[in-house]
């Protein structure tokens, strides 16, 4: 079926998996075509049976097979056939967004995590998690039961005084405290979201929120991102041809790409979302990543129009899971209802180690610490990548992700199953369009790509596409 090289620099799975695909994108192998068993698959090429589990679980993963008990493999049926062979076409959403929740964990114990979600744990504060829990241990603290429905309302209270600190006014009970960002989005999802609704989200943006999205039957209408914030034509005539109830968006130091959005521009997110009806979701995690005090659409707003979701877990630590959302009062009663019925109450043990973090003195220069950290990391990894040819389509100096591209890579996703291969975790740009297709863009988590070894193996993937015909 396939003449595989055993002595090719590429794996023998990646020849597997690229070899099925082509056949496949050709119409050699049909839809509904069975392949050979695993066993026949490896005594007809001569490789090893754990080999072909691994190339066709990829290719199940990446939809292009489907794996029926008892009966064996078989080339998935998709919506348009004929398209899977163009490099362009758009791929099967259902297996970005999975394979996306399934693999970031999955490769996360990988040793060079370039393209992961959250910094090494010497940058965050786990000194202050340490201190805080000690004290909670000797304070008598109760751990049964269950904690307030809006959450600890000491943190509470703290949250709304570093909004006042970014020009928003709000009182502690239009705070309420969720397991992460990803429960606040979640939750802003189904209160202003029913199925059929046209929502806008950012492109590229957060392969989470459109999963959460669609599984709401939401239809999602992208917003291209530009290195200076938002491409504002094609917002309002998103708007004034879909008529969206919402728009999930990220203006500051946004992930993928890491562009922040210029107050001009936010100010006229504002009146088209107040002519047209909009909900803004503002989704602003990166905030306490920021050196400078960018306005927020909910400083400009005041929460008329916008949810503003944070999150305590990109800088104190992943585990603690706190976040929050900040609404107007009639909005926040309906969340917290609904956080009651879906989860019911969030951990008062890990709000109150939050709160003992963030008021045990050192908060304030840790932040500054880790700032600092992140610029630096910036700076030499954008150097590293403009060296060997990346284009960066934008350079904030701060946040955790630089958006990157080569010439010669120009998918993304085929590089990071390769370099998968040889211990290498990427974030490839696939993951985060509206409508998944082949693109050379990648993320780079600038904390974790400081390692020339992952640029060691970047430039040999560049050396062997180079050196392929055609190329």
């Amino acid at each position: 079926m396939l003449a595989l090289k055993p002595d090719s620099p590429t794996p023998l799975v990646g020849q597997i998996v690229d070899g099925l695909r082509r056949l496949i994108g050709e119409q050699t192998l049909k839809p509904g075509a069975k392949l050979p068993s695993i066993r026949a698959f490896a005594a007809a090429h001569g490789v090893s049976v754990f080999t072909v589990v691994e190339a066709y679980d990829r290719l199940v993963a990446q939809g292009w097979l489907v794996s029926r008990t008892s009966a064996g493999f078989f080339v998935k049926r998709r919506p348009v056939d004929g398209a899977l062979a163009g490099e362009s076409a758009p791929r099967d959403v259902s297996f970005d967004a999975s394979w996306y929740l399934k693999q970031i964990f999955e490769t996360s114990r990988l040793p060079l995590k370039a393209g992961c979600g959250w910094l090494p744990n010497d940058w965050l504060f786990e000194d202050g998690v340490r201190k805080a829990l000690r004290h909670l241990a000797s304070d008598g603290a109760e751990l049964g039961g269950y904690g307030s429905p809006a959450g600890h309302a000491a943190l509470r209270e703290l949250i709304a005084e570093a909004m006042a600190e970014q020009q928003v006014a709000a009182d502690p009970d239009q705070v309420l405290l969720v397991q992460g960002s990803s429960q606040a989005l979640d939750l802003a999802a189904r209160r202003l979201v029913k199925p059929g609704d046209t929502v806008l989200v950012d492109d590229p943006g957060y392969p989470n929120m459109f999963y959460m999205l669609r599984f709401l039957g939401a239809r999602l209408v992208g917003v291209p991102r530009t290195p200076q914030g938002y491409d504002l034509a094609a917002l309002e005539a998103a708007i004034l041809q879909h008529r969206p109830v919402a728009f999930f968006t990220q203006p500051r130091l946004q992930s993928p790409t890491g562009s922040v959005t210029p107050i001009a521009q936010l100010y006229r997110v504002l009146q088209l979302a107040e002519a047209h009806g909009l909900v803004l979701v503002e989704n602003d995690i990166y905030a306490d990543m920021d050196p400078e005090q960018h306005p927020s659409l909910a400083s400009l707003d005041q929460l008329k129009r916008v949810v503003y979701v944070g999150s305590f877990s990109k800088t104190i630590s992943p585990n603690i899971r706190v976040g929050w959302l900040v609404a107007a009062p009639e909005l926040v009663a309906g969340l917290t209802q609904l956080k009651l019925v879906s989860g019911l109450t969030s951990s008062d043990i890990t709000e109150r180690i939050a709160f003992g973090a963030l008021t045990e003195g050192r908060w304030r220069k840790h932040l500054r610490g880790l700032r600092e950290r992140l610029a630096d990391a910036h700076g030499r990894v954008g150097a590293r990548l403009l060296h060997l040819g990346f284009e960066l389509f934008a350079e904030p100096k701060a946040g955790m992700y630089l958006w990157a591209r080569h010439p010669d890579l120009t998918d993304s996703a085929e590089v990071s199953r390769e370099l998968a291969n040889d211990d290498v975790m990427l974030g490839p740009g696939e993951l985060f369009l509206v409508q998944p297709r082949p693109t050379g863009w990648t993320r780079f988590n600038v904390a974790y790509s400081d390692d020339q070894r992952i640029f060691d193996k970047l430039a040999q993937q560049i050396r062997l596409r180079a050196q392929q015909p055609g190329d």
